[in-house]
Parts: C-alpha cells; structure tokens; sequence
C-alpha cells in the first residue's frame, strides 16, 4: 500500500524517514533507477545492517546516515518524495519537524507515510498492556503498558514514546497544514500483524519493545514472570498455524508540498 502510494518515479530522489534496516528505501531505490534513495534513522545497528543490505543487493544509488530525522542536515529542495513506514510518530515537535521535511522537498514534492491509528483501534496494544498492567507493582502505580500508546512513563521520568500520537485524522491534518503540506488525504488501513512463527519468537519481539521493559522495570522477578506469563497467554490467544497474529488500524497519509 505505501509503495502504491508513493508511486516512486524513476528520475525521483527519495528521502526515507525511520528507515530501520532500510527495506522501504530500497524498494524506492529499484524503483528510482535514475534517482537516488536516502534512508535516515537514529539506530546505528539498523544502518550498519541497511548499509549491508544494499551492498548485498548490489544497490549502488541508496544510502544510509545516522540520524534524528527530524533535526538531520538534508539538503534544501533536495528530494521529491518523502516516505516513512511508521517512523515519524515520534518527534518532539511534530510540526517543526514536517516543516524540516517539507523544506528538504523540492517544489511540488510528495509525501507518503503509514502511522497507526489511535490505541483504541489496535486491539494488540491494549491487550498486551492489560497483560503487563499494575497489579504486581508493589508501589501500585500503573505502567507505562507495551507500547506507552496511553502517554506512560519512561524510568527516568520522561513521557514514554506515543506509537499513536498521529492517531487522530484532524491532528495529521493540523500538523501537516502547519508544516507547509496541502491536499493531506488519510486513507484507513486494517491489515493483519505478524508478530512471528510462533510464541517464542513472538515473545521475544514484545519483549524487546522499549515500553515492554520499562513495565518490567521495578518488578521483583517473580512478580516479572507472573506478567510474561500473562503476554504469554495473550499471544497464544492469536496463535494459528502460520504464526502470531493481530489485527491492526493503520493510516496510510498522503500530501504535497502547499505552493
């Protein structure tokens, strides 16, 4: 659905937001034979493993950089087309952010980006919050839950990063028009989520979310256990055959740079 929608031209030169492992800016990269793809994200083991990928690939115009999107140097007019397969819920400041990208966009220059819908439309996140919820802390204060989608809180007192803070239509557009984008569509995405082939592999990958260890934060390791066993019963709930499944609301947003 993002690769449809962003409709990657051959001479087009691609900025890739969040890139991770940089699936999504080598796609765009095949697609942009006589262009170019930049992926940016802030973990540097996701470039090292991008950077790889590509030469594996045998990708010669696609590149990696280290980086916050948000406040990396990109150059002025420097692309045509935005993308970001879930990594720009996250900024600090979102309005200032997408008005960094928009400035990094060439004259008519497009974006296309998927972000989730609110919490309460992705049944996984609530689920597996419960699952990790309060009542083994011996403080009884609630937990920041497995993705932070209600506005938890990190260890060091910080707010814990929101998955769902571009959740509401009217907020993407708000930010957007801010930033200097027009013609903001949202386009309602329900696609079912893999979360691995089986439990082990499912556990692990919860396991590793940022706000999955920071519920897990504090508890005395039987009280730990008791709550993995609980995520356990939860992805077993969504076990088939083929893996660990949830179903999952997502926004495909698509929009251009205002004149």
């Amino acid at each position: 659905m993002l690769r449809r929608a962003a409709a990657v031209r051959p001479d087009d030169r691609v900025l890739d937001l969040g890139c991770g492992a940089g699936r999504t800016t080598r796609d765009a990269a095949r697609a942009a034979v006589r262009g170019h793809a930049l992926g940016v994200d802030v973990s540097a083991a996701a470039i090292e493993r991008a950077r790889a990928l590509a030469q594996a690939e045998g990708l010669t115009h696609v590149t990696f950089e280290q980086g916050d999107a948000q406040v990396h140097p990109l150059p002025e007019d420097g692309f045509d087309l935005a993308i970001s397969r879930f990594g720009t819920m996250f900024f600090d400041d979102p309005v200032a952010a997408f008005a960094h990208v928009r400035r990094a966009l060439a004259p008519g220059g497009r974006l296309a980006i998927l972000v989730w819908q609110a919490a309460e439309r992705n049944a996984w996140d609530g689920a597996l919050r419960a699952a990790l919820g309060a009542s083994d802390r011996p403080d009884g204060a609630g937990g920041a839950g497995v993705t932070g989608g209600t506005g938890g809180t990190a260890q060091n007192g910080t707010a814990a990063p929101d998955p769902f803070s571009l959740g509401d239509p009217d907020a993407v557009r708000s930010v957007l028009g801010a930033a200097g984008f027009a013609d903001v569509v949202l386009t309602d995405v329900r696609e079912p989520l893999w979360f691995g082939p089986d439990m082990t592999a499912a556990l692990a990958w919860v396991r590793g979310f940022t706000c999955t260890e920071a519920a897990l934060a504090g508890l005395a390791p039987d009280a730990a256990e008791r709550a993995l066993d609980r995520v356990r019963s939860v992805l077993a709930a969504h076990l088939r055959d083929d893996g660990v499944w949830f179903d999952g609301r997502a926004w495909l947003v698509t929009a251009r740079c205002a004149p």
